[in-house]
C-alpha cells in the first residue's frame, strides 16, 4: 500500500513543474502579436489607410514577412494583394492593381498599408499576416472595410467647420472697428456741443500745418517768378 502511494505523490508533486513548462511553451507561440482596426469607414475616391501593428520578442531581420489578403463582402474567395520582405510587393493585378501603397515601417512595429481611389465595390474583410522567425505562429486579425459616398450631412459639416474658423472671426472683428469708430464719432459730437475748445498743443500743430502751407506757396510762387525771368532772358 506505501509503495502504491509513492508514485501517486510523485506524480503530483510534478503537475506545478508541467504546468509551468506549459505556459512557457504557451508563451514562446504567441510571442508574436499583432493587431488592426475591426472596422475602417471610408469615402470613394479618398485614401484609406488600413492600420496594423506587431510586436516580436525577436529581432526584425531580412526574413521578416507581411502579407495582407482580401475576402470581397460578397464571396468567399481570398486574393492577395500585398506582400513584403525586405522590400514592399504590392498586387499587380486584381482588384487592387495599382492601388496598394506600403505606409509602414518594420522597425516601428508597422504593418499598415493605403488604398487609393476606393470605391464601393472593396467593401470587404481585410486580413493582415506578420512572421519574423522564429516568431511565427500569432492570431491574424481581420479589419471590415466600408467604403460609402460622401453626403451631404458631411460636407455640410466640412462648411459649418470652415465658417466657424473663418468667418466668423472676420466678423467680430468687423463689428469691433464699428464700435470704435461708434464711440469716436459720439464723441467728437459730444464735444463740439459743448464748445469743446483746442488744447494749446492742438493749436501749435494747426499752426505748424498752416506754417508748412504757406511756405509750399512762397515756394512755388518764387519759381514761377524764375521761370518768368528766364523766358524774358531769351
Amino acid at each position: 500500500m506505501q509503495q502504491s502511494g509513492v508514485p501517486g505523490s510523485r506524480g503530483c508533486a510534478l503537475c506545478p513543474l508541467l504546468g509551468v513548462l506549459f505556459f512557457q511553451g504557451a508563451y514562446v507561440v504567441f510571442s508574436l502579436e499583432i493587431k488592426a482596426d475591426a472596422h475602417v469607414r471610408g469615402y470613394v475616391g479618398e485614401n484609406i489607410k488600413l492600420r496594423c501593428t506587431f510586436r516580436s520578442s525577436s529581432s526584425i531581420t531580412d526574413k521578416l514577412t507581411i502579407d495582407w489578403t482580401y475576402r470581397p463582402a460578397s464571396s468567399s474567395r481570398t486574393e492577395s494583394i500585398f506582400h513584403y520582405q525586405s522590400f514592399q510587393y504590392p498586387t499587380t493585378a486584381g482588384t487592387f492593381r495599382d492601388r496598394i501603397s506600403w505606409v509602414g515601417d518594420v522597425y516601428k512595429g508597422d504593418a499598415s498599408i493605403s488604398i487609393s481611389n476606393p470605391t464601393m465595390k472593396d467593401n470587404g474583410t481585410f486580413s493582415c499576416a506578420v512572421k519574423n522567425p522564429p516568431d511565427v505562429h500569432h492570431n491574424i486579425p481581420a479589419t471590415e472595410l466600408t467604403v460609402t459616398e460622401r453626403g451631404f450631412g458631411t460636407m455640410l459639416s466640412s462648411v459649418a467647420l470652415l465658417s466657424i474658423l473663418v468667418f466668423i472671426p472676420s466678423t467680430v472683428v468687423v463689428i469691433l472697428l464699428l464700435v470704435r469708430m461708434g464711440r469716436k464719432s459720439a464723441g467728437l459730437k459730444k464735444r463740439s456741443k459743448s464748445g469743446y475748445k483746442k488744447s494749446s498743443i492742438e493749436v501749435s500743430d494747426d499752426t505748424d500745418q498752416e506754417g508748412d502751407d504757406c511756405m509750399a506757396k512762397l515756394c512755388v510762387r518764387c519759381a514761377e517768378c524764375v521761370d518768368s525771368d528766364y523766358e524774358e532772358t531769351y
